[in-house]
């Protein structure tokens, strides 16, 4: 039998998960020790600064959303426009290490998940201690954020060394963030929050400006709620609920679920225009999300066949209409497994861009999130910041059901805006047009509206697309701008599949 698969960005990463899925372990827990591996290795994209989107399914029918998202911090509202990063873009706390906790006590609970807390955050604690090779992309990302990463307190001598980036293939160690990662391996997640590590994570934050308080940091806690669904041919798909746009991936698939696809040509300039209308589609309902408990989100109508039979009925196959949405930013690291018990779980990690807020928490290593910029400046916003609040989630997760329920594929991607965009094309590869998960994911990818090196609504697509395809394109009126083929801007996705004759992980040819 066997002992399930995983996938993640990082080989050192889908490494020690896979020792935790051969010693019998469950996928949460695989994800865990995964999680906590990346936030070493990938300090780019994710970290214990930041948070995680959840989604769990077994094959009895239970399936669950964990959102371990840090809160809005008690204090006034900003006064100005949010910024993109520092200590004013510091709005929210963080919840990812919340997330590991309350994923271990579920799979303990329901899967029967016998592993222990400190086994599974050891070994991310001795990567930090005795150090990694840098990534292509944690170099990619440094160096387009050269100079400026150089002037980010407690940056220079771990990410960067005499204001120059750590290249490729470097040795880098962390010392602050072992010492961080063995005190929670010691005293369990809620040190964190409410213990010594916490005293030394506000202090740290305090000394520069951060108006976080002991009490933010000990109301974090992940909240546990319904998938959201919506069937795709012959299978449910599940999605995280609001603040995540888990609802426009639905409805993009949910909308090219009504047309027929068959008939075209995979990755064709017909195949690509239909998924790139049933985004726009979705993205026209997107401004309405936010955290429920402090605005209306009529999650019943925006997924209800009616609504999207209208969106789908307002997709011309030959012309392409107007992009209706602004630009959010995001990186993230997706994680998936399947354990020997068919037992699903998708998460994804982030610190919202790239290298978070550019702030280190003091001594501890830990870079923090700058998720208080993904909430709006306007007062009458439904995502306008407010304490105790959820900010609006790019984070997108999601499993597909076989027809009788059963957990098939975990999917997810890194990408902000352009993670239900990558998806609608590696889902439609690999279910319309049975594609092998590798082809699915190595399949030309577009990029609509804005970018951080692109500030023009453009459709921007891979160049391994080829010209005709661009060129059918942008006969159906798209402003079509090639990128580079399998560009970074096309996020980095990931597939795990279970089946009887084994369980496999598959991970993106983009770095």
């Amino acid at each position: 039998m066997t002992s399930g698969a995983m996938t993640t960005p990082h080989p050192l990463a889908t490494e020690i998960g896979q020792r935790v899925l051969d010693a019998g372990g469950t996928a949460p827990e695989a994800i865990i020790a995964a999680g906590a591996v990346l936030s070493v290795v990938a300090p780019h994209f994710c970290g214990l600064g930041g948070d995680a989107v959840w989604l769990v399914a077994d094959r009895k029918g239970d399936r669950r959303c964990f959102l371990a998202i840090g809160q809005g911090l008690q204090r006034p509202a900003p006064t100005a426009p949010i910024p993109d990063r520092g200590r004013d873009s510091v709005l929210t706390s963080a919840a990812v290490v919340d997330g590991w906790a309350h994923a271990l006590d579920y799979s303990t609970q329901a899967l029967g998940g016998t592993a222990r807390w400190e086994d599974l955050i050891g070994p991310a604690a001795s990567i930090a201690r005795e150090g990694h090779r840098v990534s292509r992309s944690q170099a990619f990302w440094t160096a387009y954020r050269h100079p400026e990463i150089a002037d980010w307190p407690g940056f220079e001598g771990v990410f960067v060394l005499d204001g120059r980036p750590r290249p490729a293939g470097a040795l880098m160690r962390q010392p602050a963030l072992a010492e961080t990662l063995e005190t929670l391996a010691e005293r369990g997640a809620r040190d964190f929050y409410e213990g010594t590590l916490s005293r030394r994570i506000l202090a740290g934050l305090n000394d520069q400006g951060i108006a976080i308080s002991a009490a933010d940091l000990a109301r974090t806690r992940t909240r546990e709620t319904a998938p959201l669904s919506t069937p795709y041919r012959d299978r449910c798909l599940l999605a995280p609920p609001p603040p995540t746009q888990g609802i426009t991936f639905l409805q993009i698939m949910g909308s090219l679920g009504r047309l027929d696809l068959a008939d075209l040509s995979p990755g064709s300039a017909a195949h690509l225009h239909l998924c790139i209308e049933a985004v726009k589609q979705a993205f026209r309902d997107r401004r309405q999300i936010a955290d429920p408990r402090f605005a209306n989100v009529d999650v019943q109508r925006l997924l209800s066949a009616a609504t999207l039979d209208t969106k789908a009925a307002a997709i011309c196959p030959n012309r392409a209409l107007p992009w209706p949405d602004p630009w959010q930013h995001g990186d993230t690291a997706f994680l998936g497994a399947i354990d020997s018990a068919g037992n699903a779980a998708s998460v994804l990690q982030s610190t919202y861009f790239d290298w978070g807020a550019g702030v280190m928490a003091g001594d501890t290593g830990i870079v923090w999130q700058n998720r208080g910029a993904a909430f709006s400046a306007s007062r009458g916003h439904p995502n306008a910041f407010a304490p105790g609040k959820l900010p609006f989630y790019t984070l997108t997760p999601g499993i597909a059901l076989d027809a009788d329920g059963h957990p098939e594929f975990a999917f997810g991607t890194q990408g902000a805006d352009g993670q239900p965009q990558t998806l609608s094309v590696v889902l439609t590869h690999l279910i319309d047009y049975h594609a092998s998960p590798s082809d699915a994911l190595s399949a030309p990818r577009f990029l609509l509206g804005r970018t951080f090196s692109d500030q023009s609504h453009s459709l921007k697509v891979e160049g391994h697309a080829g010209q005709e395809v661009m060129a059918g394109l942008a006969a159906r009126g798209h402003d079509v701008a090639p990128i580079l083929a399998y560009s970074p801007l096309a996020g980095q996705a990931g597939l795990v599949l279970g089946a009887a004759s084994g369980t496999t992980g598959y991970h993106d040819p983009r770095h």
